[in-house]
């Protein structure tokens, strides 16, 4: 007699399995119950954040001019990666785990330290190693690149800064819709790609500047994570930007401030006589248009996690169209 294994106990369901896979990267709709302490770790560190700025370092890099396949190129830009990706972002995102407890009491009952899955001690533990493993290799990656000044060190410490009064008392930025998602838009853009242009080449004035105006639309797309906490927020007075204008409002200043920027650089690329470049940018915030339209402006509260799927790999796409446009004019 043959018998039939029980689904509940030998199977893992499609639902479970997302789950958990959300669970390991830091996503919305996670579900409490991990207890494998490194998993948790990782979770508090937020993978799916560090995409960006390990992106972003391949645009400096690619801005600078001045990176090269050579076997060492390349691995002195992996090693920045790390230093943007898993140490600062999983600095800065442990942090605001930290002082976002309450709120995510509120908002996120999953998240590892509202549920009890790790202490306060541990998660202090976490953010001190990150972040001084995170400036410790910053400091390697200068004396590699022969740099006196240590310019990656500085950005580097610049974006330890950031992170903590980003979510730290007395200042707080997040606590301030323009200035929290500011400061979080640039964290995200510009300073990995001063690092990474830093580590190939001269950080220039314009290249300052432009990545700058670049993060005003980075601006638009920290404002998309600010709907998923609307409640909490709002009860415990910040003023994310969905609290400030309302859902609606809000959404259409997140994509206004998405486009309007890209143009501008896009703009810009047309002035410098990089004209295939801008061109190419232009065709890259098409889509993004499109899914604006599809899904974040129907129900940002529903859509929030849908709509950056679907759109920005076309920004990200866009950053390093930028990035080349820039190194073969620029240098």
């Amino acid at each position: 007699m043959t018998e039939t294994p029980d689904s509940t106990t030998t199977s893992t369901s499609p639902e479970s399995t997302t789950a958990a896979a959300r669970q390991l990267l830091g996503m919305k709709g996670a579900k409490s119950g991990e207890t494998n302490i490194w998993k948790i770790r990782l979770q508090l560190m937020k993978p799916i954040t560090w995409i960006p700025l390990i992106w972003g370092v391949v645009c400096g890099a690619a801005s600078s001019g001045g990176f090269t396949w050579r076997l060492e190129d390349v691995l002195k830009a992996a090693t920045c990666m790390l230093l943007s990706g898993p140490l600062m972002a999983g600095y800065t995102q442990t942090l605001n785990d930290y002082y976002d407890r309450e709120i995510d009491a509120i908002n996120e009952p999953y998240r590892p330290i509202p549920s009890g899955a790790i202490s306060l001690n541990q998660v202090r533990a976490q953010i001190i190693f990150l972040v001084v493993a995170g400036l410790g290799l910053a400091v390697l990656l200068d004396l590699w690149a022969d740099h006196p000044t240590f310019p990656v060190t500085k950005i580097a410490l610049l974006g330890g800064f950031l992170a903590y009064i980003y979510s730290a008392p007395p200042l707080k930025l997040k606590k301030n819709g323009w200035l929290g998602n500011y400061a979080l838009g640039a964290s995200y853009i510009a300073l990995p790609w001063w690092a990474g242009h830093a580590l190939f080449g001269e950080l220039t004035p314009t290249i300052v500047i432009l990545t700058l105006i670049y993060s005003l639309a980075g601006l638009g797309i920290a404002i998309v994570n600010d709907f998923k906490s609307v409640e909490g927020d709002r009860q415990l007075g910040l003023a994310s930007l969905p609290v400030m204008f309302g859902v609606t409002t809000a959404a259409w200043i997140c994509v206004l401030m998405i486009d309007i920027f890209q143009l501008a650089i896009a703009g810009y690329l047309m002035a410098i006589h990089a004209n295939l470049y801008a061109v190419l940018l232009i065709l890259l915030i098409i889509p993004q248009i499109v899914f604006q339209d599809m899904y974040f402006l129907r129900d940002p509260l529903k859509n929030d996690v849908k709509y950056q799927a679907s759109a920005q790999p076309f920004l990200v796409l866009g950053m390093l169209v930028v990035g080349l446009a820039l190194g073969h004019t620029l240098v």
